[in-house]
């Protein structure tokens, strides 16, 4: 067990130093939900990266901080921890991190620890096992604007000197009280003398010594937030919060129809128009084909659902800002619970409707190996933003704008909601089968979770989401779906015949398609929807530029966008089910498989959730165009 204190009786915390080179590695340390990651992204602003910590494939944010001075450091945004007791991944990594046991990665030279001020008594507790490891340390109390509004009362000098270290006030989600971090790290804030502190044995010892520091030192507790108690007694309820969420849901999904449509056709008409120009520009030749009917048919027919795509992470944005995400993290352990998942799955599982990798990363919270594993094997079956672009598009091109429940639901939003529930559905009801047999497990971790007061969410913050969700998706239009598109087109221009590219349907590309024919076809689908399966297995949106070139090739780059008509010339109604249904199911993400691989350490079990997903989409997919051909 670590100490909260080593059986040194001084404090031999070091200072400062003055200035702080290139190579100096600052560190932001502190509890969840204490705007750690807000104050990161306040400091770094755009000049930051995500990667992974050496030998592991738990993420670490890494960014770029400029001094007065115009000196620049780096920032590392460490796990949220509790204490140095690591019960989880995450916490064994900032553990670590903080000791300097992790490869290539040195112990830090300045710690930032940040804490709750309107939780400060709980906080501190940290605050001792930090300042044992005797690195220069500024105590951060966040979120003061909400301390002060609600009549609490901290006193930095009082605490600074109860410490022996800074202690400053900022509201992060604000941008007020930055100066006094970075004169800390200019060398420019003075450091109050070091004191002797205790030796304390365990957390309940941490506790009860923070509980004497904040005492003396002037700090008065913030009034319970009296419109957070109101909320929760709605929010929380066992029968008005499943309502209340499930109409977020909804609205959610209606939204993305309604509000993101002008958007999607303005970019239609001007990726369309720009095509048209270069078109134009360039002479007739191999290069410009390759241009107009590989490239550009094939990555702007992707980039027409970014905005579809933002608007949906607009709105998760919004909801875990504001603190809403972590109330519906407790009204979704009741339902998890019966499935063998606990609550802390839900935030993985909500992660993955952004996409897969990461909310396999995030499985790192969960305690108990069985259930991080069963959480691991259902989260690609929630519907993650690349399937997304095939959804819309499919949608689109067989169900009208019609409503079904006034101006509150239309149709395609509620044929969207209804993958989007099979995906869930699909997660739980395996999650059931695997926790009853080859992952049952008997006993059970205990899921607790600290609530966030609610919040309004920051422009700053959600533009910086939605900015990094650009330029992640645009990146993968840009390179996955760019490269696909060209070797696509490649295969599709021969072999040359008279010297002339030959009919596609000839190609080499058309054969290949032609081969998969037989065993597609009871699913409805043809030889082009069969070359689009084979390329999504690269990422599954890449199927919506293989179409946009294929089509564009077909049409002599004409009918580049006309994405819509073309599947309905190709597709029955039962046929345009079963895709859709075989895209909620299967697994054609190779990033997934390999991030499962490399969390688990073998591939039993990437290579079972592969093909049970996909035999799942299959029979799914089968089922769905037999039943709609018998309906119509």
């Amino acid at each position: 067990m670590l100490h909260c204190q080593s059986d040194t009786t001084k404090s031999a915390i070091k200072s400062l130093p003055k200035a702080l080179n290139p190579d100096s590695l600052v560190v932001l340390v502190g509890p969840p939900n204490s705007g750690k990651s807000t104050l990161f992204n306040r400091l770094t602003g755009l000049n930051q990266k995500v990667a992974n910590y050496p030998g592991v494939t738990v993420e670490k944010k890494i960014g770029k901080a400029n001094l007065d001075s115009g000196q620049q450091i780096t920032l590392v945004d460490l796990p949220g921890i509790y204490s140095l007791e690591a019960r989880s991944d995450d916490e064994k990594i900032a553990r670590d991190a903080l000791l300097g046991q992790i490869p290539k990665m040195p112990i830090p030279d300045v710690v930032l620890l940040v804490l709750d001020s309107t939780n400060l008594t709980r906080n501190l507790s940290l605050a001792a096992p930090i300042l044992n490891l005797k690195i220069p340390t500024l105590i951060v109390l966040n979120m003061a604007d909400d301390l002060y509004k609600r009549g609490g009362l901290a006193d930095t000098n009082k605490l600074s000197k109860s410490l022996g270290v800074p202690v400053v006030q900022v509201s992060a989600a604000k941008s007020e009280g930055l100066e006094s971090v970075m004169s800390f790290l200019s060398g420019e804030l003075k450091t109050p003398t070091r004191l002797e502190l205790p030796v304390l044995q365990n957390i309940s010892s941490c506790r009860a010594w923070a509980a004497g520091i904040v005492n003396p030192s002037s700090y008065q507790a913030p009034a319970s937030a009296l419109w957070t108690q109101r909320l929760d007694s709605i929010v929380l309820h066992p029968f008005w919060g499943p309502m209340i969420f499930l109409f977020v849901v909804v609205s959610v999904f209606q939204s993305i129809f309604t509000l993101a449509q002008p958007l999607m056709d303005t970019t239609e008409m001007l990726v369309l128009r720009s095509g048209k120009l270069i078109g134009d520009i360039l002479s007739d030749s191999w290069f410009r084909n390759l241009l107009i009917e590989g490239v550009w048919a094939g990555v702007g027919s992707v980039v027409v659902f970014l905005p579809q795509i933002l608007f949906l992470f607009l709105f998760i944005g919004l909801l875990e800002d504001s603190g809403y995400l972590a109330r519906a993290a407790i009204i979704a352990d009741r339902s998890m619970a019966k499935v063998g998942l606990q609550g802390k799955a839900f935030i993985p599982l909500l992660s993955a409707y952004a996409c897969a990798v990461p909310a396999i990363l995030s499985t790192r919270t969960i305690e108990t190996k069985k259930e991080r594993l069963a959480t691991i094997f259902v989260a690609p079956f929630m519907t993650c933003s690349a399937r997304l672009p095939v959804y819309v598009l499919v949608i689109a091109a067989f169900i009208p704008e019609t409503s079904l429940l006034g101006p509150f639901l239309g149709y395609r939003a509620a044929a969207l909601l209804f993958l989007y529930l099979v995906g869930f559905l699909a997660a739980f009801l395996t999650a059931k089968l695997f926790n009853s047999t080859i992952l049952k497990n008997e006993s059970k971790s205990c899921f607790s979770l600290e609530l966030p007061p609610y919040r309004w969410p920051t422009v700053q913050s959600i533009g910086l989401r939605l900015l990094d969700r650009s330029m992640i998706f645009l990146r993968r239009a840009g390179v996955m779906i760019l490269m696909v598109s060209i070797a696509l087109w490649f295969l599709a221009s021969i072999p040359l015949i008279d010297g002339e590219a030959p009919q596609i349907a000839d190609s080499l590309a058309g054969r290949i398609g032609h081969i998969l024919e037989p065993v597609i076809e009871p699913l409805g689908f043809n030889w082009k929807i069969g070359i689009g399966l084979i390329t999504s297995l690269a990422a599954r949106e890449v199927i919506i530029g293989t179409l946009g070139t294929i089509y564009g090739i077909e049409g002599g780059g004409e009918a580049s966008f006309s994405l819509q008509e073309a599947l309905r010339q190709d597709l029955t109604l039962g046929g345009a089910v079963a895709l859709l249904i075989f895209f909620a199911f299967a697994l054609q993400c190779m990033s997934t498989v390999a991030v499962v691989y490399r969390e688990t350490g073998s591939w039993k079990l990437p290579t079972l959730q592969f093909f049970y997903m996909l035999v799942l989409a299959y029979l799914g997919a089968w089922a769905a165009n037999v039943l709609v051909g018998f309906w119509i």
